[in-house]
């Protein structure tokens, strides 16, 4: 009895602090406004774009680069065809783009697509011995090593992806304000699309405006989601390049920087659309990956995380802690000790029933809490979400059933012993103009 009664305490009182922790950030990213960052000289960036199969949608991407307001002799794109069989690579150097092809068929995934590609940059390498460049043509290995010195910080973006036209400006303001990592505001370039898409969109959309926010303003860090964030170079030298490859390199890359004592900060006035599954396998797919790469990054950075809360109090460990918990796992974990118990006699049938009915419940308050949290969003940024009035009342009331399918992914995540890192295919052929009027109807 007293280890069931530990595992339900523990679960009531860390989901007790989630919760007002939670509503706290919620509170404080609705009321507070992005931070402003000052005005800032230009900077020489790297832009770094890993794409495995993606002609339908990088060019889109590379032209709202050049469309920039940015001074463009401060910008380089580096782009990473990994494992392609179309022509991605050939499409990124007819724009200009430095291009390094990678085909390796055992070690898949857009870390090891990343450390291919800062290895290369470093060595002034693409493929045995030539650096392949769009016009105005080959560039020797050893100017390309100069040139790489230059930057001061690279810029992670994914094919699919549109920019506003100034994001780089600002999210240059917020690097030059000492910022060492910085990500930007995610939005979604088919919202609209179905529930699957606007769930997903609401998703990051939240999490941007709502908690990255609230981080910003109380001074924790807040986390990368994979693409739209900078980091400086002294990061990659500090990690000799990019040295994260589980299924969310992302978040490895976020626990390790801020063990290092690094925060992540918020730009909320640099605004990126990025492209959502449209079917529920794609989704199902993709957040399998998700979960189980939470669930790696939880057992490799959890214990330091939280050795680091005890010795030092450090806010934001304790934060991402919360982020990052295995909550499905622990329930598991409960619900099989308890069916143990009743097996053996050690507890009565009923108490282990009743037990479930209680999580049962809790799960539908959940989903209220939910549709309040998704209207809460859609109300703070409804010039920003791509839908008509009647599109955010049924996405609103579609957006539990997203979020709570997460519940069966994962469960299957805890007890998948491999999970591939798949490409999702893209195919939201707009440019970045009618992904910002969409944003603004």
């Amino acid at each position: 009895m007293g280890l069931l009664f530990l595992f339900d305490y523990s679960i009531v009182v860390i989901g007790a602090i989630s919760f007002a922790y939670q509503a706290f950030c919620i509170i404080v990213g609705l009321f507070a406004k992005p931070a402003l960052f000052p005005d800032a000289p230009p900077k020489h960036y790297a832009i770094i774009i890993s794409a495995r199969n993606e002609r339908s949608v990088i060019s889109h991407l590379l032209k709202s680069i050049a469309d920039q307001d940015y001074d463009k002799d401060f910008l380089d794109v580096w782009v990473c065809a990994d494992n392609c069989d179309d022509d991605t690579a050939q499409i990124c150097r007819d724009m200009g783009a430095f291009v390094v092809e990678r085909f390796n068929k055992q070690l898949v995934g857009k870390g090891y697509a990343l450390s291919y590609l800062f290895e290369n940059m470093q060595n002034g390498l693409f493929g045995e011995s030539e650096v392949q460049t769009g016009p105005p043509g080959m560039m020797a290995a050893e100017k390309v090593r100069a040139r790489t010195r230059e930057y001061e910080a690279f810029l992670i973006l994914d094919a699919d992806n549109l920019l506003e036209t100034n994001y780089i400006t600002e999210m240059n303001k917020a690097f030059s304000a000492g910022n060492k990592i910085v990500t930007s505001y995610r939005n979604s370039k088919n919202f609209s699309s179905n529930w699957i898409s606007s769930g997903s969109a609401l998703w990051f959309v939240r999490e941007s405006r709502l908690l990255n926010n609230s981080r910003m303003m109380i001074g924790a860090s807040c986390h990368v989601g994979g693409t739209g964030f900078m980091f400086a170079r002294s990061i990659m030298e500090r990690n000799n390049g990019w040295k994260h490859y589980l299924l969310t390199e992302d978040l490895e890359f976020t626990m390790d920087s801020v063990l290092h004592g690094d925060k992540v900060a918020y730009c909320g006035t640099a605004i990126l659309y990025d492209e959502q599954p449209i079917t529920f396998s794609q989704s199902w797919r993709q957040r399998l990956r998700w979960s189980k790469g939470f669930l790696q990054v939880f057992r490799n950075y959890g214990s330091k995380l939280i050795k680091k809360v005890f010795q030092t109090g450090n806010f934001s460990c304790l934060d991402l802690t919360l982020l990052m918990f295995p909550w499905i796992f622990l329930e598991v974990v409960r619900i099989t000790i308890g069916a143990l118990y009743v097996l053996f006699g050690f507890v009565p049938p009923q108490s282990q029933l009743n037990s479930l009915s209680q999580m049962s419940i809790e799960t539908l308050r959940g989903g209220v809490l939910l549709m309040v949290i998704a209207c809460i969003t859609i109300v703070s940024e409804r010039k920003r979400i791509g839908a008509s009035g009647f599109e955010l009342l049924a996405y609103l009331a579609a957006f539990p059933l997203y979020v709570l399918s997460y519940i069966p992914i994962s469960f299957v995540a805890i007890f998948s012993k491999v999970v591939e890192w798949k490409p999702i295919t893209h195919g939201v052929n707009v440019d970045a103009k009618t992904a910002a009027k969409k944003g603004t109807r």
